[in-house]
């Protein structure tokens, strides 16, 4: 049981992640088509701006944890990784 309580936590952020970029990616949509008003327009960018910040704060953490697992001793020491061409 230990299990099926521990793996919903460890996919939640991932899921929120997506849903926000996914709400972020229909909103720019609809600002971009240009039917909105400009109240609608100020609404949508103030909550743009929320869902990028949350998205941004998401990656930060994701990078944060991938630091501690490539050195845990020296997080700050880890390289980026260079895809080979």
């Amino acid at each position: 049981m230990a299990k099926s309580s521990s793996a919903p936590a460890e996919t939640a952020p991932v899921a929120d992640f997506e849903h926000s970029l996914d709400e972020l990616e229909q909103l720019v949509a609809r600002m971009e088509g240009g039917d909105m008003s400009l109240d609608e327009s100020l609404s949508a960018f103030e909550r743009g701006i929320g869902l990028y910040r949350h998205c941004q704060q998401a990656l930060d953490q994701a990078e944060l944890r991938v630091r501690l697992l490539l050195d845990p001793d020296a997080p700050d020491a880890a390289e980026p990784f260079e895809p080979e061409a």
